[in-house]
């Protein structure tokens, strides 16, 4: 093995996803000399991927053979055309569907049976193929099923040019550069907030105290008084807190909109092996079950199948920096079960998959296993937004809204809402958070220039 690896993982954010001049985290990567030399190439700023990266990758099926490229790429093409064909809905007041699942399945059960040249088993083939960009599409929106995820709507997504790219030091890196221009003791770590007050006439101690519109109590007991808060914590905590953790409560408009956007869960299961048994060259292990189809219920019983829900590995590179490491993904319940079991349970069910797939009974199990648990943890309950059906962009920007409403307010912008789940076009990015961060931070400075 490899003995200089730093043995970097990103449990959270992982790619700069369209590193270009449009994107903020890539610009201020940039600028920082955080990013290798491969990101900065002008070729790569132009590449239009469309959010799915175009890595040199392998299609493993479960009968444990490689599978045919053509055939993978055919279905995955007529996938990419389907999706991108949602976008003719966006704005359409009677949308042929609610949700992206339910007309992409009418259109592939409208299209297939002409394709694979009426082949039985090249049709069941391009069928399981396309069950596998299903789940791959979950990964990307952090949803269970894209019925979930309206139709209308979806289209309001843009993805920014560049060959997706990560940070040779890690994201955190970024993070510490920011953080470094800031006075010492500016941030604090591990304070978790209890309840934030607004509305109300909070007084100092001290003499020439003044009165505040805002007190945030920690749940150590610790109080701060404020003019203003912006308010950054997942829509998955909101979802679960929001009644308690405003007072008063936010209004009903807002609590709407925490309601009926969507919040799921994208996890990572890193695998570590002494030998890798992929080709150097091999960035994506892909991962497709031959039995499975979009047209038909997939199996409810988690216990027995949440495995199946993977839609395979990166590559971690380079192995000098990494070792030899493979990243799984995998959304939703199956997900969520999955960080229900124990790492044992994991890096088992994890080898099983592996052996099927390369049909090599005897493959060496991973030595560790190292995973997220975006659900579990109590103040992120999930990983990113979507628009949910029963949900439009407009809910977005109501919950990116500040309070008090009324502009007249002797007393405005008490909380401020920022995060991916409050920007419109970028949700469930990191370049989308940071727009919104920077929004946020020019209210403010507007209403102190006034």
């Amino acid at each position: 093995s490899l003995p200089a690896a730093s043995g970097l993982a990103e449990m959270g954010a992982h790619w700069i996803h369209g590193p270009s001049p449009g994107n903020p985290v890539f610009c201020l990567a940039s600028r920082y000399g955080l990013l290798g030399p491969e990101a900065a190439r002008e070729e790569n700023q132009q590449v239009e991927a469309g959010g799915h990266p175009p890595m040199p990758s392998v299609t493993y099926g479960s009968s444990g053979k490689v599978l045919s490229p053509e055939a993978v790429r055919e279905a995955r093409d007529l996938f990419y055309a389907l999706l991108a064909s949602t976008r003719a809905f966006q704005g359409s007041k009677e949308p042929p569907w609610p949700s992206v699942g339910q007309y992409v399945r009418a259109e592939i059960a409208r299209t297939v049976p002409t394709m694979a040249g009426g082949q039985e088993d090249a049709r069941r083939l391009q069928l399981a193929v396309l069950a596998a960009c299903l789940k791959l599409e979950c990964c990307i929106s952090g949803t269970h099923s894209m019925d979930l995820v309206a139709l209308e709507p979806f289209g309001e997504y843009v993805s920014l040019p560049g060959l997706d790219c990560t940070f040779p030091g890690g994201y955190s890196s970024l993070a510490e550069r920011l953080l470094s221009d800031l006075p010492e003791g500016t941030v604090l770590l591990n304070k978790a907030v209890r309840t934030i007050q607004w509305q109300g006439s909070f007084r100092e101690e001290g003499d020439d105290a003044r009165v505040f519109p805002v007190r945030v109590e920690c749940e150590d007991g610790d109080v701060f008084l404020a003019d203003h808060v912006i308010v950054t914590v997942p829509l998955g905590f909101l979802k679960e807190h929001h009644q308690e953790f405003f007072q008063p409560p936010l209004p009903e408009r807002k609590a709407q909109a925490i309601r009926h956007l969507g919040f799921g869960t994208n996890n990572k299961i890193f695998l570590e092996f002494e030998q890798p048994f992929w080709d150097p060259q091999q960035q994506l292990l892909e991962v497709v079950w031959e039995d499975e189809s979009p047209l038909e219920e997939p199996s409810a019983d988690l216990e027995a199948n949440w495995f199946k829900k993977l839609i395979g590995f990166v590559v971690l590179q380079p192995p000098e920096q990494h070792g030899h490491v493979l990243c799984g993904f995998i959304a939703g319940k199956e997900s969520e079960h999955m960080e229900t079991l124990s790492d044992a349970e994991v890096l088992s069910a994890m080898t099983r998959v592996l052996r099927t797939m390369t049909g090599n009974p005897s493959l060496p199990a991973p030595r560790s296993v190292l995973r997220s648990r975006w659900h579990s943890a109590p103040y992120t309950r999930g990983s990113y937004s979507y628009v949910a059906v029963g949900s439009s962009g407009d809910d977005i920007d109501v919950l990116a809204q500040p309070l008090p409403e009324d502009p007249r307010d002797p007393r405005p912008l008490q909380l401020l809402f920022a995060g991916e789940a409050t920007h419109r076009t970028f949700y469930s990015t990191t370049h989308g958070a940071l727009l919104s961060g920077w929004r946020e931070a020019e209210r403010l400075n507007q209403l102190f220039q006034a």
